[in-house]
């Protein structure tokens, strides 16, 4: 997976200190589909997932991060659900923990295809035909698909 270079030049100055760190999840719906990536790092299906840039909105983060991973344009249309990740150890011993905001989007454009190296497949998932995921990763789009207006929290 790379490294966005502003976290790269961080742990330059820290090493492989814990990070704590905004992250996005953008689960994109087409109808009764879910577009799912299988992560090019440890081979495991997630909807899309990425790090915003220093100042960028994180809506406009998980749309960039669907065309980056996906090649495909989507809407943000809400915030999903926020959540917390502590303790994550990469596989190169850098140590973060994340929090996730998990936005509800729509498909609007474009051909689900790899796009880059973070992923080793892309594909539409039948909502009732998914692969098996991390529960954090069926918790998170469970929250998109919840159909709420209001965004959910840990509580």
């Amino acid at each position: 997976m790379p490294i966005p270079g502003f976290i790269v030049e961080i742990r330059k100055l820290i090493g492989q200190h814990e990070m704590w760190l905004p992250g996005v999840t953008a689960v994109v719906t087409r109808g009764d589909e879910i577009l799912l990536v299988r992560r090019a790092d440890n081979g495991e299906w997630t909807p899309i997932t990425g790090i915003p840039e220093p100042g960028e909105e994180p809506g406009r983060a998980a749309a960039r991060e669907a065309l980056e991973e996906t090649g495909v344009e989507v809407s943000v249309d809400r915030l999903a659900s926020t959540s917390a990740h502590p303790g994550v150890v990469h596989a190169n011993g850098d140590r973060a923990s994340y929090l996730d905001l998990t936005f509800a989007c729509t498909y609007l454009s474009g051909e689900a295809h790899v796009a880059d190296d973070e992923s080793s497949d892309v594909r539409w998932f039948p909502r009732d035909a998914m692969p098996e995921m991390a529960e954090s990763m069926e918790r998170r789009i469970a929250d998109a698909l919840s159909g709420e207006q209001a965004a959910r929290f840990v509580r």
